[in-house]
Order: C-alpha cells, then sequence, then structure tokens
C-alpha cells in the first residue's frame, strides 16, 4: 500500500469529523454560503474540501460514484482506506463526486415518495466559488443569496420535484457552499 493512500486523513478523526460535520450542516442549512474546512490533504485531483467531505459522510454503508476525471487508483485507494465507502455506479450511488460536466444527473438516485431521503447528494468540484451569479431563495436564506452555479436550469428543475430531488455540495480549494433541493434558484 502506498504511503500517500495511508495519508491525509483526518490527525484526530473524532473531533474533526465533529467539526467538519457541523460546518456541511450549517452550509445545507444556509444555501449559498460559502465556508472553509480543513483537515484532510486528499490526493490530487481531489480538492481539500472534497476530502473533508468525503471523509466526514462517506463511510462503508454509503456507495460513492467517481466522475472519470476524479476515478483515479489514488483517489480510490484514499476514500477506500478513510472511509471504507464503495466505488459504485451512478445508479447505486448516495454520493456522487465530480466536475459539473462529468455528473450523469438522470442516472442519480431522486428518492421515492415514501423515502425522499434516499437520493444522492453531489459533491460538485469546481475552479470557482463566489458569492456572486444564480439568485437562491428559500428556507435558510433571510431574503436572498447568490452564488456561483454552472448553469440554472438543472437546479430550477430539480426544486421542482420536492420532496425528491439531489442535493448539492460545491467544493472549490479548502471551500465549500450548498445547495439543497429546497433552494429555489433563479
Amino acid at each position: 500500500m502506498q504511503a500517500a493512500t495511508l495519508e491525509g486523513g483526518f490527525q484526530d478523526a473524532p473531533i474533526a469529523a465533529a467539526a467538519a460535520f457541523r460546518q456541511i450542516m450549517n452550509a445545507m442549512a444556509r444555501p449559498g454560503m460559502i465556508s472553509t474546512v480543513a483537515g484532510a490533504t486528499p490526493p490530487a485531483p481531489l480538492s481539500t474540501a472534497a476530502g473533508v467531505v468525503i471523509l466526514t459522510l462517506c463511510d462503508p454503508d454509503t456507495p460513492l460514484y467517481l466522475a472519470p476525471s476524479r476515478d483515479t487508483p489514488e483517489a480510490r485507494g484514499w476514500i477506500t482506506f478513510h472511509t471504507g465507502a464503495p466505488i459504485a455506479a451512478a445508479k447505486d450511488a448516495m454520493f456522487a463526486l465530480g466536475a459539473w460536466d462529468e455528473l450523469p444527473l438522470d442516472a442519480f438516485a431522486i428518492g421515492t415518495p415514501e423515502y425522499p431521503d434516499r437520493s444522492v447528494t453531489c459533491i460538485v468540484e469546481t475552479n470557482t466559488l463566489t458569492a456572486k451569479g444564480a439568485t437562491l431563495e428559500g428556507p435558510g436564506i433571510k431574503d436572498q443569496a447568490q452564488l456561483s452555479l454552472p448553469e440554472l436550469q438543472a437546479f430550477q428543475r430539480n426544486a421542482t420535484l420536492f420532496p425528491l430531488g439531489l442535493d448539492f455540495i460545491f467544493t472549490c480549494a479548502e471551500r465549500l457552499a450548498a445547495l439543497p433541493r429546497t433552494t429555489k434558484v433563479s
């Protein structure tokens, strides 16, 4: 096993994971808010923020889809060693990681009327993450928020599916922001 696979996880896992979980949940509760996270050093091409999200939310019971650009032997080894999360096909995933143009959104589970929580959370790696661009409204947003999104139509369509739909976590370097399915995008 290569040293890079063994390295890069949380130093004090219980404390770091709890702090990261709080930041991720705050991002979900406040769509458009950008947070800085730390504690993970995943192998390229994964960002620090994506590594933090994976270490915090993935485990042996949460299959993860990796888009082609993120599906490297180093990334697979690191994810498997640190989380035990199985790498899965899009149709079987609970989480998905990749660049926007690589994620097969229509292949991901959006939940069922009985179990809307059985949907995929997409971890979208971006080159830019700013509080400019699309206008966000809905739960957790006082009036309006703004967030740089890769497009509008997919998120507008997703919001119409509520209570079904996908949830999104955008990552860029050490920053992350979330867009839950409850958020209206214009």
